[in-house]
């Protein structure tokens, strides 16, 4: 153990470590619940997602404790999974198939841009601004997904309405209501400094849902798609669902895709998984004081590949992108300084494959409080935007970015606004200075998409 991970020289010891690694664990599991939900809307079967999810996260935690020797956890990352599910598949009318493969390739690439300095430095050229607001938009866009899930936000002549709660009560205003009470009893427990806020809020929920089933509250009705709450099994030894996802992103049908939607999807991954893996070491890091004197982390680059190589092996797998979590500073506080934290959190999420049904059988009303959660988390990026007249050309495309994405139903046309706005703002406000090459190039394809598209 020290000769792999350098205990002593990172001033902590094994025990610390491993109570790191669970404490990592449990901020985290919520995903479990969560992922299969999201790509179980696009077509995907929920158990194979679930497994693919465990396994790639099982190989992005191994990854990063053994190359990196760094206490961060991996798993599908949240907005990339519901730009996937949401604005590839069910917006864009492309295959999951074909959005795996976009998955695939964007992995490919991370590992070339890893294994130089291309990655940080095409990082570096996006204004902090914008980077900003593409992490607010994205959270934005996961609490409207999870208001939708709870069955609080309907379409109506305005778009968007508040459900009726005594409408169809048993059946979807119960749900709605015990949504609620989930949302306040994670956020409760999060200001209180709970461990794990989010996954007690999924359990709680749906503990709650299982008993107003039992009292007469909650009826369920198959042919309207309302089901039992109750789980039909809680541990299993069958992985063969595992067979609906895993190579699939290689058996892909491009017919009506296009080979420019490919690319569009393929880099609106890479530019989402950019920002997030990069900010995510970086933010953490710096709590976790890990920063050299420059700001820099010294193990960044085996981090980065780390990530990618998670990337790439859960598109095999049947998962979307796999990326650094934020939710590794929880582990980090309680003292996790080495990669051994890390390969604990992993151990874990290999165990968390026995149980399937129980995570499977989670109702999207038990997950939603976690999607807004989540979205809130994101959402205080906000804070770092500047709103004085010198920074306007600055925050204004960052704010069009932010209620892009929600609004449009759509992370990549946030992100496509947002560049696009920034560069057009920045060039006739007479502060072409501020517009990198890489800004120029990725504004110019997003035009492109609106005129061929």
């Amino acid at each position: 153990m020290e000769k792999r991970f350098k205990l002593k020289e990172n001033n902590t010891n094994v025990r610390t470590e491993i109570a790191a690694g669970i404490t990592t664990f449990m901020t985290m599991a919520y995903i479990l619940a969560v992922n299969p939900s999201i790509l179980g809307a696009a077509g995907m079967n929920p158990n194979a997602v679930l497994i693919a999810t465990s396994l790639a996260s099982v190989i992005g935690c191994f990854c990063m404790g053994l190359m990196a020797n760094l206490p961060f956890a991996l798993s599908a990352g949240m907005g990339l999974n519901a730009y996937l599910a949401y604005t590839v598949v069910m917006g864009m009318g492309i295959s999951w198939h074909v959005a795996l493969l976009a998955v695939f390739c964007e992995g490919l690439i991370f590992i070339l841009l890893s294994l130089t300095n291309v990655r940080e430095a095409i990082f570096n050229a996006i204004p902090l601004p914008l980077k900003r607001g593409v992490s607010v938009g994205i959270g934005l866009f996961i609490a409207f997904i999870g208001l939708q899930n709870a069955g609080l936000s309907v379409d109506s002549s305005t778009l968007v309405t508040i459900t009726s709660f005594t409408e169809n009560f048993t059946t979807h205003g119960i749900c709605a209501l015990l949504a609620i009470i989930g949302v306040f009893v994670t956020a409760i427990m999060y200001i209180r400094g709970v461990k794990g806020s989010i996954l007690f809020g999924i359990v709680i929920t749906w503990i709650l849902g299982m008993i107003c089933q039992l009292i007469g509250l909650y009826v369920p009705d198959p042919e309207s798609g309302v089901y039992s709450l109750f789980p039909a099994g809680i541990v299993s030894f069958d992985l063969s669902a595992l067979g609906d996802t895993f190579g699939e992103c290689f058996r892909t049908d491009f017919h009506n895709v296009g080979i420019f939607n490919f690319i569009v999807v393929l880099f609106s991954f890479l530019f989402v998984d950019m920002f997030d893996t990069i900010g995510t070491l970086i933010g953490v890091s710096s709590k976790a004081g890990m920063l050299d004197e420059n700001g820099r982390l010294p193990a960044i680059r085996p981090a980065l590949l780390s990530d990618a190589i998670a990337t790439t092996c859960g598109a095999i797998l049947g998962t979307s992108t796999t990326t650094t979590f934020v939710e590794s500073s929880a582990g980090v506080a309680v003292g996790g300084r080495t990669g051994l934290t890390a390969i604990t959190t992993g151990i874990l999420f290999l165990l968390s494959c026995l149980f399937s049904p129980l995570f499977t059988a989670i109702p999207a009303f038990a997950t939603a409080p976690a999607l807004i959660m989540v979205g809130f988390l994101m959402f205080e990026g906000i804070r770092d935007l500047r709103f004085e007249p010198d920074n306007m050309t600055d925050t204004l495309p960052a704010y069009l970015c932010i209620i892009a994405m929600p609004l449009f139903y759509s992370i990549s046309e946030g992100i496509s606004i947002g560049c696009i706005s920034y560069v057009v703002i920045n060039l006739l406000c007479g502060r072409r200075e501020k517009i990198t090459i890489l800004m120029y190039v990725l504004a110019a394809l997003f035009v492109c998409k609106y005129i061929f598209l």
